[in-house]
């Protein structure tokens, strides 16, 4: 449940931890120096040139899943200070995320930059979802991927609630390298990873599925 017992950002439950743990002051000195409402000019200029993210949802049970998203960098289109949106490509039929979403719109996007800054941003929010022609009506200047198979099925529209930096303290430095390309759309299971932590073979077996 959100709380304003302090008139600052953040739940119940991190202000309470905050008491027990002895950081009410540095907590307060966060908020007040790192969290928007809203993507800043420089949050929104990361955000154009991120090519991954991490997103967690919930159900409305409060069954929590967190997964991985990539694209061409931009491929978070930054709408307005106030709002993001990325495509969703074709994947695994499953659609736990946007399930999520249809329950309980609350979410939680991180975005990590481990090859230039080497620094985070969270961005909290709402979402919707729209169908790729209802957001090209709506923003004509959407761009058409080029790469066969990575086509948008909908787009997911984040409502920003909470920005904030994760701070370079934990994050590897890492590096590029050159590999082949990827099989955007691709229905080859090897492509796909395979059975890379042997759950289909055990379920063949007759291992229980869990």
């Amino acid at each position: 449940m959100d709380s304003l017992d302090r008139g600052l950002p953040g739940t119940a439950g991190e202000h309470l931890m905050q008491v027990r743990a002895g950081t009410v002051e540095r907590a307060e000195r966060f908020y007040r120096q790192q969290v928007l409402p809203e993507l800043n000019n420089h949050m929104a200029e990361f955000v154009g040139r991120q090519e991954m993210m991490f997103v967690s949802t919930a159900s409305a049970l409060g069954h929590c899943d967190c997964t991985f998203r990539a694209g061409p960098p931009g491929f978070v289109r930054v709408l307005g200070p106030g709002r993001l949106a990325w495509p969703e490509y074709r994947g695994n039929g499953v659609l736990a995320s946007v399930g999520n979403m249809i329950e309980n719109p609350n979410v939680g996007l991180l975005f990590v930059d481990f090859f230039r800054d080497v620094i985070g941003l969270h961005v909290n929010g709402h979402a919707t979802i729209a169908a790729d022609a209802e957001m090209r009506t709506a923003f004509p200047g959407l761009p058409v991927d080029p790469v066969p198979g990575r086509r948008a099925e909908r787009w997911v529209n984040v409502f920003v609630e909470e920005a904030y930096i994760h701070c370079a303290k934990h994050i590897p430095h890492l590096r590029k390298v050159t590999a082949e390309d990827r099989a955007w759309g691709t229905d080859d299971v090897r492509r796909k990873g395979g059975d890379f932590f042997g759950v289909a073979a055990g379920a063949a077996e007759g291992a229980p599925v869990r």
